[in-house]
């Protein structure tokens, strides 16, 4: 099954993600086979980052959200929201 799962970083805090960027781009490869898309959003003028979008394969909800605490960005206190929902493909077809 599918989720998204939506992180919004707290403001003002682009110094906790670059010091954590290379666990947390660790952490996904490890998690590869699950990843179907990965990245992070950027501010609306496109002058920094405001937080991580990933879709990824997960057996249930739990598991999406035990990965999604395990992140290094989120045990770093780098979120200020995380939501997770199911997500399901339509375009293109699979």
């Amino acid at each position: 099954m599918l989720f998204a799962i939506f992180c919004t970083d707290k403001p003002n805090s682009s110094e906790i993600r670059m010091a954590n960027r290379s666990l947390h781009l660790d952490y996904l490869q490890g998690a590869i086979d699950r990843v179907v898309v990965a990245g992070p959003t950027q501010t609306d003028d496109l002058s920094g980052m405001s937080g991580s979008l990933l879709i990824m394969e997960f057996s249930d909800k739990s598991q999406a959200e035990d990965f999604a605490a395990h992140d290094p960005y989120a045990v770093a206190g780098l979120f200020d929201t995380v939501i997770i929902r199911p997500w399901k493909q339509v375009f293109p077809d699979t």
